[in-house]
């Protein structure tokens, strides 16, 4: 499988990269992982994940229900709820907690270090895996006797090309931001 989705050095997509490929491969990679699983993408799973695939930038469940409401009619909100939930227990999204909205997972299908940059000026989402920072967040969270269960890692910033496009400003804290 060629990948198409040219990632910029800071893990942002290229501007002219090929997203169609993208959600392509997205989605046949979520077929091959759920075949390999013997659980069932569902046309309807499948036309979710399209969705949450339909851009890098994090959409909500209730953008999801519009969409296939337009498509299909009247959708049940629990039906995309728990298309959702399937996609996000087999590893094929992210779930965005700030935002509440999901974005496509770039390592579909397997447990993998994975933080999010999310970008406030442009609004797209970069997956990154920074196994070092996990490593020293499961550290500190076993020095103090705690058992990790879950973790969100979620970076609020600008992407280079929108730090590249805007002049410089300061946060009330005076960094940059």
């Amino acid at each position: 499988m060629t990948h198409h989705h040219q990632k910029r050095a800071d893990g942002f997509p290229e501007a002219n990269h090929d997203h169609a490929t993208c959600v392509e491969e997205a989605l046949e990679r979520a077929g091959e992982i759920c075949e390999r699983r013997q659980v069932r993408l569902t046309p309807l799973r499948r036309r979710v994940l399209q969705a949450v695939w339909s851009g890098h930038k994090p959409i909500g469940a209730y953008d999801i229900l519009t969409m296939l409401t337009s498509e299909r009619g009247m959708t049940a909100p629990p039906t995309v709820y728990r298309a959702l939930e399937f996609l996000l227990e087999n590893r094929l999204i992210h779930r965005i907690e700030s935002l509440n909205a999901f974005v496509g997972c770039t390592k579909p299908g397997r447990d993998h270090a994975w933080q999010l940059l999310i970008c406030r000026s442009c609004g797209r989402v970069a997956e990154i895996s920074d196994t070092e920072l996990e490593d020293s967040i499961a550290g500190a969270a076993a020095r103090a006797g705690f058992t990790l269960q879950r973790r969100v890692i979620e970076l609020a910033g600008l992407c280079s090309a929108c730090q590249d496009s805007q002049p410089a400003q300061r946060g009330d804290d005076g960094a940059l931001v």
